[in-house]
C-alpha cells in the first residue's frame, strides 16, 4: 500500500474512532459504495456472529452429552461389577451352606476335623464379608417376601402369625440387592 493510501486509511480509522459510526454513515451519503460495504460488513458480521453462537450451543450440548454418556457409562460399569460379583458369589454360596450344615450335624466326640471345618466355614464368611456379602437375618422376623422365601407354613405355639419360625437356607445381600433370598419356616 503507498504511504498516500495508507495515510488515508489511518486518517478514516481515527476519523471513525473520533466521530463513531454516526460520521461514517454521514460521509457515506457523499459516496454510496463505503455506505454498502458498511451494511454489507454488518450483515456479515451479524451473520458470523449468528453462526458463533449456533456453533457454541453446538458445541455445550455436545460436551453435555458426552459428559452424560460418561456417566452412564460409567454406572453401567459399576452395575455390571456388581451382578458379576454376585453371581460368582452365588455359585460359593452352596459350599458355604455344605459346611454349615457339617458343622450342625458333627459328631459328639469332634476331633481336630471340626476345628478345621469351623476355621474353613469362618474363612470364607471373612472373604465373604470382606467383598459386602451380608446375611439376612430372618428367624424371628416379619415376612417379607423381598428377602425370604416360605418353603411351608406351620402352626407354630408362642410365635405370631406371619413371623419367620426357622431358616431352612441362609439368604444373603450384596449391598441393597438380594443375593438370594432365606429359605423360610412361617407360622400360620
Amino acid at each position: 500500500m503507498s504511504e498516500k493510501k495508507q495515510h488515508k486509511h489511518q486518517e478514516k480509522e481515527e476519523e471513525i474512532k473520533e466521530t463513531g459510526v454516526e460520521a461514517v454513515e454521514e460521509k457515506s451519503e457523499d459516496n454510496e459504495q463505503p455506505k454498502g460495504d458498511l451494511e454489507e460488513l454488518m450483515k456479515r458480521l451479524e451473520k458470523a456472529e449468528a453462526q458463533v453462537a449456533e456453533h457454541r450451543d453446538g458445541w455445550q450440548r455436545a460436551q453435555a452429552e458426552f459428559i452424560n454418556y460418561k456417566n452412564r457409562v460409567q454406572r453401567d460399569q459399576e452395575m455390571m461389577k456388581i451382578l458379576m460379583k454376585g453371581d460368582i458369589i452365588k455359585k460359593i454360596l452352596p459350599v458355604l451352606d455344605d459346611l454349615d450344615r457339617a458343622l450342625q450335624n458333627r459328631p459328639t466326640d469332634s476331633g481336630p476335623w471340626v476345628s478345621g471345618i469351623e476355621l474353613i466355614q469362618k474363612k470364607l464368611q471373612s472373604i465373604l464379608e470382606s467383598e459386602g456379602i451380608k446375611r439376612i437375618e430372618a428367624e424371628g422376623q416379619l415376612f417379607d417376601p423381598n428377602f425370604h422365601e416360605a418353603i411351608s407354613h406351620e402352626l407354630a405355639e408362642g410365635v405370631e402369625s406371619g413371623h419367620v419360625i426357622a431358616v431352612v437356607q441362609n439368604g444373603y445381600m450384596l449391598g441393597d440387592r438380594v443375593i438370594r433370598p432365606a429359605m423360610v419356616r412361617v407360622a400360620q
